[in-house]
């Protein structure tokens, strides 16, 4: 059997990813900038291995398509509806600012006012999967920022839609030749640009009503059906059927993108009790076809361009870098909007990705976009997806502080008077994060409160126990404020989180999320904090269990070992069942209360069996 492109590209591809990946990591910057190299060196324009570049683009279209669908998840309808009086207006007047200044610079190249309108549009759209993956590397995906910039990336989509469906048609106008067109019926039918535009509308109208009508009760019985299957198999592959079929449907049948027709599937589903389980069980292959985006990515840049054209570059970047950001940072503050947010909406737009290839190749295609425009947004795309990091760096350093607020009272009996009613702040939402240091001495942390750590946090409450919790998700949010929990809003990886929950005075550490690389973060960031912490964390299996007692926890206890425990327990009066042996105080129920915490050890030395790598699990959004 021989190996073919394919087998070819996804090896390299995956291979130089990891090395460059793993390199970048080392030096202490994005491993995204490792998997664009990765591509520069996969690519036709560095020696030695070529890969196929067709190849390399349909597997990013699905690392796209799956990443949408995952966002989708974690929206719904009243989230983006939320979010349309500034994504709306916000993404139509930042794509015509773009538009306009990549007019401008192609007016001064020489070109022609369309050549210069169509580098401006591609200059105006960001990438889907950069700007996700920069929102959720700092758990902003779920946040009114995060939403902001989703809805915002969701109408430019739209936008670039209606773009690919026009160009052919005006091509045509202006070239006086007939251009094949990507909307045959309008062709056939003479409909002229009115017709085509009203076409395209018609479409997108009725794939929304589609999916509102018939794919809101579809693709949810179809999973319920396969999960009541018993089968984890077959409902993994429910899932990837339903995310690529809709997607693929989409762009077939209503001329709609991959990734906006995903980004509703996975909208739809979001609604299922069943969608956290879809997204955990998409979360490895999109991870690897994210990687394989990045890759694709890096195949198309020509280092060349650098010694050829610096200043038209230099100028390129600069509406990218500094043009769509100071548009959409003015737009936020118009609108309102804190600096925090508008900073955030900033550097996530501070790039372009995958839309700007395909008007490129089109526009390159029907003759009317320069080679040399063509080169630039690859040359553009890149770079500034390398600097998109930096400019979010620069972006938080930004950002104003967080008020040096009085510490946090165990509780506020003074809320009740007049004068604590403090003013609505203006038209501005609360924020997202609340990283207020507590100033609670002798208490107890909970990271996570999840099933796990709602149930051990509301024992610990009805007991009088001083409770705080580390959450960022927002129904979680909900259910610690509910419950009378103090709250620290954010990731307890995050050092600032972890120190604004003061561990050095706190009892105890109980660590809930299920991720055992995030937990493994936590127990080592608290144990160097305070090395007489009693941390006790979960896990799910040995390896887990030695990981976590690597990093620094007392106690790990696995929650399938206490399950069996439990069983044997019911076992006791049978005469043809040994008597198991005695529960452990420890990990009994009654660790839940305040007493039978105090009686906790201190930390002990790391088990007999020998701590294991961590893993492979992916840092999770608990």
């Amino acid at each position: 059997m021989h190996h073919g492109p394919l087998i070819a590209i996804v090896v390299a591809g995956l291979g130089l990813a990891f090395i460059f990946g793993s390199i970048a990591h080392k030096l202490r910057i994005s491993p995204l900038v490792g998997y664009l190299l990765a591509g520069v060196a996969a690519g036709p324009f560095t020696p030695g291995f070529v890969g196929d570049q067709n190849l390399a683009n349909e597997l990013a279209e699905i690392g796209v398509i799956l990443l949408m669908f995952g966002v989708g998840l974690h929206f719904s309808l009243k989230d983006l509806l939320s979010v349309k009086a500034i994504a709306v207006p916000g993404a139509v007047v930042q794509i015509g600012i773009a538009t306009l200044l990549g007019l401008g610079l192609g007016t001064w190249l020489g070109w022609n006012w369309f050549s210069g309108a169509v580098f401006g549009l591609a200059l105006s759209t960001a990438s889907t999967v950069v700007l996700l993956r920069s929102l959720q590397e700092r758990r902003l995906v779920q946040t009114e920022r995060g939403r902001i910039a989703v809805g915002w990336l969701i109408v430019e989509d739209i936008a670039m839609v209606l773009a690919l469906v026009l160009l052919p048609v005006l091509a045509e106008i202006i070239n006086g030749t007939p251009s094949g067109g990507s909307a045959p019926l309008a062709t056939r039918f003479d409909l002229g640009v009115w017709g085509v535009l009203g076409l395209t509308f018609a479409k997108l109208i009725g794939f929304l009503a589609f999916m509102l009508v018939i794919g809101r009760r579809v693709i949810p019985w179809v999973l319920h059906w396969v999960a009541h299957t018993g089968s984890r198999e077959l409902f993994r592959l429910a899932v990837l059927a339903v995310a690529l079929g809709v997607a693929y449907a989409a762009a077939t049948l209503f001329g709609v993108s991959f990734a906006l027709g995903a980004f509703f599937a996975g909208m739809i589903l979001s609604e299922s009790p069943l969608s956290q389980r879809a997204a955990e069980e998409t979360l490895p292959l999109r991870d690897a076809f994210a990687v394989l985006f990045f890759v694709s990515v890096g195949m198309l840049f020509d280092p060349g361009i650098l010694l050829r054209a610096p200043g038209p570059l230099i100028a390129t970047l600069a509406i990218i870098l500094i043009g769509k950001s100071v548009a959409a940072w003015l737009i936020m503050r118009a609108f309102g909007r804190s600096q925090t947010a508008a900073l955030t909406i900033s550097a996530s737009l501070a790039q372009i990705g995958e839309f700007s290839f395909i008007l490129a190749g089109l526009g390159t295609a029907l003759g009317i976009l320069p080679a040399q425009g063509r080169d630039l947004i690859l040359a553009g795309a890149i770079l500034s997806i390398l600097l998109n990091p930096v400019v979010f760096a620069f972006a938080e350093r930004l950002a104003p502080e967080a008020p040096a607020a009085k510490p946090k009272p165990a509780a506020a009996p003074e809320a009740s008077k007049p004068e604590a009613k403090a003013p609505e702040p203006e038209a501005e939402a609360p924020p997202e994060r609340d990283i207020t240091p507590t100033g609670l001495t002798n208490h107890i942390v909970v990271v996570g409160y999840g099933r796990v750590g709602s149930l051990l946090g509301a024992g610990l409450l009805s007991q009088g126990a001083k409770l705080l919790v580390i959450e960022d998700n927002p129904d979680a949010v909900a259910t610690a404020k509910r419950d009378g929990a103090e709250l620290l809003v954010g990731n307890a990886a995050d050092p600032e989180v972890l120190s604004a929950a003061a561990v050095g005075r706190a009892v105890r550490l109980f660590v809930a999320i299920p991720g055992s690389f995030e937990a493994g973060q936590v127990c080592e960031q608290a144990r160097a904090e305070n090395p007489a912490l009693p941390i006790v964390a979960r896990a799910h299996s040995d390896a887990e269990v030695a990981h976590l007692t690597k990093c620094g926890a007392t106690l790990t206890i696995m929650g399938e070992a206490e399950i069996a425990r439990a069983m044997l327990s019911l076992c006791q009066n049978l005469k043809d069942t040994a008597a198991p042996a005695r529960v452990e105080p420890e990990a009994s129920p009654e660790a839940a209360k305040p007493e039978a915490i105090a009686a906790l050890p201190a930390p002990r030395p790391p088990a007999t069996k020998p701590a294991e790598d961590p893993p492979a699990d992916p840092p999770a959004a608990a």
